[in-house]
């Protein structure tokens, strides 16, 4: 599966310049091999060459290393990124089921508003917070009248169930975007590992010519 787009985590970037270092490496040794077999004919390699070859033979042995420490670096830093994230998409769960529930009570609250409105007003049933808390978030209506004072706790919890809302969405918003990360870094892990193997397989035909050099 292809990512999305570039990779940009600083690991995974570290890991590609390093599969293609090693890469490199390996066709200079190629060419290191071939120009010795084709100089020697059917003699034994020179000193000099079989040197050289042993050298480069020892930056790719180098980089190989390198690649697979990083690599499990990689599969370390994504299995931490995904506790990371299955433990935040928990919270967000957790809030998300508590917001819905007062989305639900929002949703009561308003129905019986809209009864209020056109019929015999039952005001005093709706879950408001008490008089005088109400009072105490809000002194300034402290001289209202019953009326008035009524307009306003309903005012407050609708106010409040609105915010209570946007922070509903907002939690969203995060938990889509923890998981469209974490799909990314799965996506990129993939693609590293197909890059790695194929690397690997491709590196099978060198060890071999080095073993019939050696």
């Amino acid at each position: 599966m292809a990512a999305d787009g570039p990779i940009t985590d600083p690991l995974l970037v570290t890991v590609l310049d390093t599969s293609r270092a090693a890469r490199e490496q390996a066709v200079v040794l190629i060419d290191r091999i071939q120009e010795a077999l084709g100089a020697a004919g059917n003699g034994p390699l020179p000193l000099e060459a079989q040197a050289e070859i042993s050298k480069q033979q020892k930056l790719l042995n180098t980089n190989i290393a390198q690649l697979r420490g990083l690599h499990r670096s990689a599969h370390f830093k994504a299995r931490e990124t995904k506790g990371q994230t299955a433990e935040a998409r928990h919270e967000v769960d957790v809030l998300h089921l508590q917001l819905q529930n007062l989305y639900y009570e929002q949703r009561h609250l308003e129905g019986e508003i809209a009864a209020c409105e056109s019929f015999e007003h039952t005001y005093q049933k709706l879950p408001l917070i008490p008089v005088e808390e109400f009072l105490a978030l809000h002194p300034e209506h402290a001289d209202d009248d019953e009326n008035d004072l009524m307009v306003a706790r309903i005012n407050h919890e609708r106010t409040e169930r609105e915010a209570l809302e946007q922070q509903r969405v907002e939690l969203q918003k995060r938990k889509q975007k923890l998981i469209a990360d974490n799909k990314k870094r799965r996506d990129d892990l993939a693609n590293l590992d197909k890059d790695l193997e194929k690397f690997i397989d491709a590196a099978k035909p060198i060890q071999k010519l080095f073993e019939k050099v050696v």
